[in-house]
């Protein structure tokens, strides 16, 4: 796989707009944990290559167990999610994939027991936040693991 375009070179306003509101999102009212796993399922769901890459390596150091990074395509299934990651994944599989009726009301109101209304909508602006910078690598095919190095991720082991 070869990279297009280097959109931060092409664009570099956009660019730091974009990780102007991801440093946000970072320091919202969601937890370190639920980011890292919408930003995988989101990117499992986008296939995005360089995100999943990128965020299974960033969740591995962050002490995150490798059997529930494999869990997250089956999340429904397993019992490694707690009610609150489930909602949020849930949250994330509907903004991710919209359909043409929108947000099912029975998905707000599971996400609703479990989150507080400023917590849903960081959560919306986490779920936005991903899939735009999914969007960016998929359309300009950035190769998963050639930022490793940039971003610290070499020391994730996983290499």
């Amino acid at each position: 796989m070869t990279q297009r375009i280097d959109y931060q070179k092409q664009a570099p306003e956009l660019f730091h707009g974009l990780v102007a509101l991801n440093t946000l999102v970072k320091q919202s009212s969601i937890e370190e944990s639920i980011c890292a796993l919408v930003d995988i399922r989101a990117s499992q769901i986008n296939g995005c290559g360089f995100c999943l890459d990128m965020h299974v390596k960033q969740a591995v150091m962050h002490g995150e167990r490798p059997l529930r990074l494999h869990h997250l395509a089956i999340w429904r299934e397993s019992t490694l999610f707690s009610p609150r990651e489930r909602a949020a994944l849930a949250w994330t599989e509907a903004l991710t994939q919209l359909s043409p009726q929108g947000v099912p009301d029975e998905i707000y109101e599971r996400v609703r027991t479990q989150l507080s209304e400023k917590e849903i909508t960081d959560l919306s602006y986490a779920v936005m936040a991903i899939n735009a910078w999914n969007r960016v690598n998929v359309a300009f095919r950035t190769v998963p693991g050639t930022l490793d190095k940039a971003f610290g991720l070499d020391k994730a082991g996983l290499a």
